[in-house]
């Protein structure tokens, strides 16, 4: 998988911090009932680069126009996966001695805000494409070579560990359709979900793009997430 790993490094160069960080404590109210004006550098600055068009169909959508599930873009001998699940569980313990994810525990996860326990088999923790791969097919990803699409579904930019029944509950929903319960999150969540459709130049719907702003005004000094970094 060397060749996608290269396109990987290719498209993606992003700056900022990690998704957690930023400035003072504006970021705790996620976004609710709270505005600011925009900061340089910020995922609220960086909305006005996002194109606004309509959705497009979802005709010809299917899940291996992705490429095969959690493949090892990196090299580094690991699913994708396994590698968010390294990344977010905490007390880690593999089956193989370094690569597949036995067991570990989500604390604070995303979504909820609750403690998720994963044991693999019959885990309650899903990997979240957090810009679902079926909207970004609808937002531009239709006309995308294979590889690209390789590279967007396997990005740990756009990969976090959650709660499962959350997970589905989102289904493919966008900024407008969709949040986290957890609210203290919402602030992470969108400017992650910003990051990604301007790293890969997908389009939002003018309500999505007016939910972003609505959220993040609560959070404006809140900067785009590393690509490499954690949540």
């Amino acid at each position: 998988m060397r060749g996608s790993a290269a396109v990987l490094a290719a498209l993606l160069a992003v700056g900022g911090c990690k998704a957690g960080d930023q400035d003072g404590k504006a970021g705790e109210k996620g976004g609710v009932g709270t505005s600011g004006p925009a900061v340089s550098g910020s995922a609220l600055s960086a909305v006005a680069s996002l194109t606004v068009k309509g959705r497009a169909p979802k005709t010809g959508y299917e899940r291996d126009e992705f490429g095969s599930s959690w493949v090892d873009t990196d090299d580094n001998g690991c699913g994708t996966r396994d590698d968010i699940l390294k990344r977010d569980l905490k007390d880690v313990k593999f089956r193989d001695g370094h690569c597949l994810v036995a067991s570990g525990t989500l604390t604070d996860e995303p979504y909820t805000g609750r403690d998720v326990r994963f044991v693999r088999g019959r885990s309650k923790v899903d990997i979240d494409h957090v810009v679902a791969l079926s909207d970004a097919w609808q937002k531009g990803a239709m006309k995308w070579d294979r590889d690209k699409r390789l590279a967007f579904a396997n990005d740990p930019l756009n990969l976090i560990a959650v709660d499962a029944s959350a997970n589905r509950r989102k289904g493919d929903g966008d900024a407008a359709t969709w949040l986290p319960p957890n609210t203290a999150y919402r602030c992470d969540y969108v400017a992650r979900q910003v990051a990604v459709k301007e790293v890969y130049g997908l389009w939002v719907t003018g309500a999505e793009k007016a939910a972003m702003r609505r959220v993040l005004g609560g959070c404006p000094t809140m900067k785009l997430p590393a690509r490499t970094g954690g949540r």
